[in-house]
C-alpha cells in the first residue's frame, strides 16, 4: 500500500503539472470498474481486502515517482474493489429519511490479535456455588413494591424502603415468651449491626477466596470424559502411579510405558559427582589453579583486614573492661553514701597508719 499523501500536495502537483505543459490534455479520471487476474479475498467485518495478484516488478525497482505512482494506483484500484463491496451490502438509513446511508458489515472471518488478554471469568461466590448445588434459579423481581402505609411506589431494600426500617419504628411489639423489661429498640439494632457485620465478612471472603482462585494455577481435571485423548490417560496413569507411600517407586510398569525421570525441584538437591574417565582438559586446568594458588607469593590471608579486625575487638574489650570498672565504682560510691560514719572511720585509721616520710610507688604508699 501506497504512504498516506496530503491533499494540499496532492493539488500542488497537479497545478505545477498544468502550468508546466497547459497544452496537454487534462487527465481522464478512472473508472469504478477494475480488473484483476485473480480476484481478491475480502474479509468487509475487518474491511479487509487482500490480492493476491503479484505486483509489477519493473515498477517497483527502484525508487522515485515512478515507483509511488505505481503503488498509488495499485492501492487505489484495490481500495475501489472493497467499496464496491460495501455498496453490495444491504443497507439502511441511521436517525429517520435524512439521515446518513449506513451499511451493516458482517461477522469478521479472520481472527485479529487483542491488545491486551481477555478477562478471566469472576469466580463463583459461595452463595451461587450453593445454588449451583440445589437448583436454585434466580428469580428477577422488581425493584420498587407498593407501600400501603405512605401509598406510593418506594424500594424494596435500603433507604426509604417499602414498610420502613424496623429499627426505627417508633412502636415494636415485644414478642411472646420474651423478657417485657428488654429493650427491644435496642435488640433491632444490635440484630442490624449484626447483619451488617456478616455481609461484610462474606464479602471479604469471597475476595479473598477470588485473589487466591486467581494467583493459584488449577490442576489439570483427571475425572473420565467421553472421549480422552493419549495425553490425558497418560495424565492419569502418572498421577495414579505416585499416589502410593512410595510415590511410584515400587509400582509396576505398563509393556510400553517410557521410564520417566523424576522431576527437578522436589527430593532435595541432588549432588552432582565428576566422572572418572571425563573431561581431562578440565581436570588439568583445576589442577594447574590449584598449583598456581598454592605457589603465588601473595598470601591467602588478607593481613590487613585481618589486623584491622583484631584491633577493633582488643578496643571493644577494653570498653567494655572500663564500662565494667565504672559500674563498681558507682557501687562503691553508693554504699559509702548510705554508710557515712562507718566509711569515715576507715579512712581516718587509714589517715593515722600512713607514715609522714612514706613514698608512693605505684599508686600505693609504703612506709619508710
Amino acid at each position: 500500500m501506497a504512504a498516506a499523501v496530503r491533499v494540499e500536495e496532492l493539488l500542488a502537483a497537479a497545478a505545477a503539472g498544468e502550468r508546466e505543459a497547459p497544452s496537454e490534455e487534462p487527465p481522464q479520471p478512472r473508472g469504478v470498474s477494475v480488473e484483476k487476474d485473480l480476484e481478491l479475498e475480502f474479509d468487509l467485518g475487518n474491511l479487509l481486502a487482500i490480492d493476491p495478484n503479484p505486483p509489477p516488478a519493473a515498477g517497483l525497482r527502484g525508487a522515485g515517482q515512478r515507483r509511488e505512482a505505481v503503488l498509488r494506483a495499485l492501492a487505489r484500484d484495490n481500495a475501489q474493489l472493497l467499496v464496491a463491496q460495501l455498496w453490495a451490502l444491504p443497507a439502511e438509513r441511521a436517525g429517520g429519511a435524512a439521515g446518513p446511508l449506513v451499511a451493516r458489515l458482517p461477522k469478521p472471518s479472520y481472527p485479529l490479535p487483542r491488545e491486551k488478554p481477555p478477562p478471566k471469568p469472576r469466580p463463583p461466590t459461595r452463595w451461587e456455588q450453593f445454588a449451583r448445588l440445589k437448583g436454585i434459579r434466580r428469580r428477577k423481581r422488581s425493584s420498587l413494591v407498593w407501600d400501603e402505609q405512605a401509598k406510593e411506589w418506594r424500594r424494596r431494600w435500603g433507604y426509604r424502603r417499602a414498610g420502613g426500617d424496623p429499627a426505627r419504628s417508633w412502636l415494636v411489639e415485644v414478642p411472646a415468651g420474651a423478657d417485657p423489661e428488654e429493650d427491644q429498640f435496642a435488640k433491632k439494632r444490635q440484630e442490624k449491626r449484626e447483619r451488617v457485620a456478616r455481609n461484610e465478612f462474606n464479602r471479604l471472603r469471597n475476595l479473598a477466596r477470588a485473589h487466591h482462585a486467581a494467583t493459584t494455577v488449577p490442576a489439570p481435571p483427571l475425572h473420565p470424559t467421553g472421549h480422552q485423548s493419549r495425553e490425558e490417560l497418560g495424565l492419569a496413569a502418572r498421577v495414579a502411579r505416585v499416589s502410593t507411600a512410595s510415590l511410584g517407586r515400587f509400582q509396576p510398569r505398563l509393556p510400553k510405558e517410557p521410564v520417566e525421570l523424576p522431576p527437578r525441584g522436589r527430593g532435595g538437591k541432588k549432588r552432582h559427582f565428576e566422572p572418572v574417565l571425563g573431561d581431562l582438559a578440565a581436570e588439568r586446568r583445576r589442577q594447574l589453579e590449584l598449583l598456581r594458588t598454592m605457589n603465588s607469593k601473595k598470601p591467602a590471608l588478607d593481613i590487613t583486614r585481618a589486623v584491622n579486625k583484631q584491633l577493633r575487638e582488643e578496643d571493644a574489650e577494653a570498653a567494655s573492661a572500663k564500662g565494667k570498672k565504672k559500674g563498681q565504682r558507682g557501687k562503691r560510691g553508693r554504699r559509702q553514701q548510705q554508710r557515712p560514719g562507718r566509711g569515715g572511720k576507715k579512712s581516718g585509721a587509714r589517715r593515722q597508719q600512713r607514715p609522714a616520710g612514706g613514698s608512693a610507688v605505684g599508686g600505693k604508699r609504703k612506709k619508710a
